[in-house]
């Protein structure tokens, strides 16, 4: 935790776990992707959170290239999570409510 605190960015694989939960906390995030993947879902989500303008993302061979010219100024915070609308849903679904 005090690490985390004193981390400027992070770099992480590009799984679902790990992209939210650097992104939870406030982090601006590299994501690198592992391109051999088949279905890649890993280059699916960091796509999508490039879009959104939440991560930086790139693979392996581009991972220096990326470090180099990336402006983590341009990263937009990730909006928190609201498990309770979530957590509502169900219950309509299910016939809870």
């Amino acid at each position: 935790e005090d690490i985390a605190s004193l981390t400027l960015f992070s770099v992480s694989l590009a799984g679902a776990g790990s992209c939210l939960e650097t992104l939870e906390k406030g982090k601006p995030l590299i994501v690198v992707i592992n391109d051999k993947l088949m279905d890649n879902h890993q280059l699916e989500l960091a796509r999508q959170l490039h879009r959104d303008g939440h991560v930086l993302y790139c693979n392996c061979s581009t991972l220096v290239e990326t470090l180099q010219s990336m402006d983590l100024s341009a990263l937009k915070p990730f909006p928190p999570g609201q498990p309770e609308k979530f957590a509502s849903f169900l219950d309509k679904v299910f016939g809870f409510q």
